[in-house]
């Protein structure tokens, strides 16, 4: 879905005057729904591509075209929301929730906040692959959980099932790429304090090279490398 972006010029911004990539409206909803009638009509359909970096969308040379016995998958924090295939039948829908419960303590009395994985995550995925910077990440994280409060949990409940990504060796894997990114933070930014708190929550992994991670891992969409696709 993020390569149905519109152009930064529309993207709708927030109270605050930010950019507010986390609203559906942020989407070209209305292309995206085109281009899935035309699918699942057998049509041939070019994907855009969305470039972060330049904020526009670009031609991919993506050809994309269903038979009867393809599955096409939908990625994109408004996979519940309805209005995001408000033109597909529901009856050729399956959806499905997936977030990262994290199961691991540091001790019998500190848990390890799942906010706080999805945030690692975040920040070396931004890094790796949208040219963001841990600053600029940790800037827009109070805009991303304000937008998962509004976008995606209420409507959780439209999920045919649900499932849990977390893996108990990622923070090992994340460390190694976050923890030099998190570094940048100067003390004279307004995020460092949260940038040095995540830094000491890394202190108690010992890093885990990312050669050992399977190419297939969905841990591959924040550190890149990955055997799929996409």
């Amino acid at each position: 879905v993020d390569d149905y972006f519109l152009p930064r010029n529309l993207t709708p911004k927030d109270e605050n005057g930010e950019f507010d990539f986390e609203s559906i409206d942020a989407l070209d909803v209305e292309l995206l729904n085109t281009h899935l009638v035309d699918l699942l009509n057998g049509k041939e359909v070019e994907i855009p591509e969305f470039d972060f970096k330049l904020g526009r969308s670009e031609p991919s040379g993506k050809i994309l075209k269903l038979d009867r016995q393809t599955i096409l998958v939908i990625e994109g924090i408004h996979g519940l929301n309805g209005f995001l295939t408000f033109k597909v039948p529901s009856e050729s829908k399956f959806q499905i929730y997936i977030s990262a419960l994290t199961q691991l303590n540091i001790d019998d009395h500190n848990r390890i906040p799942t906010t706080d994985v999805r945030l690692l995550r975040r920040i070396v995925r931004d890094h790796q692959f949208r040219g963001y910077s841990a600053l600029d990440t940790l800037s827009r994280w109070p805009s991303v959980r304000r937008g998962e409060i509004k976008n995606i949990f209420p409507h959780e409940n439209n999920a045919q099932i649900a499932f849990n990504s977390s893996l108990d060796y990622e923070l090992s894997v994340l460390k190694s790429y976050a923890d030099p990114l998190l570094r940048t933070v100067k003390p004279f930014h307004e995020a460092y304090g949260e940038a040095v708190r995540l830094s000491r929550f890394l202190d108690n992994f010992v890093p885990v090279p990312p050669k050992y991670v399977p190419s297939y891992s969905i841990l591959r969409e924040f550190i890149g490398d990955s055997g799929f696709s996409y």
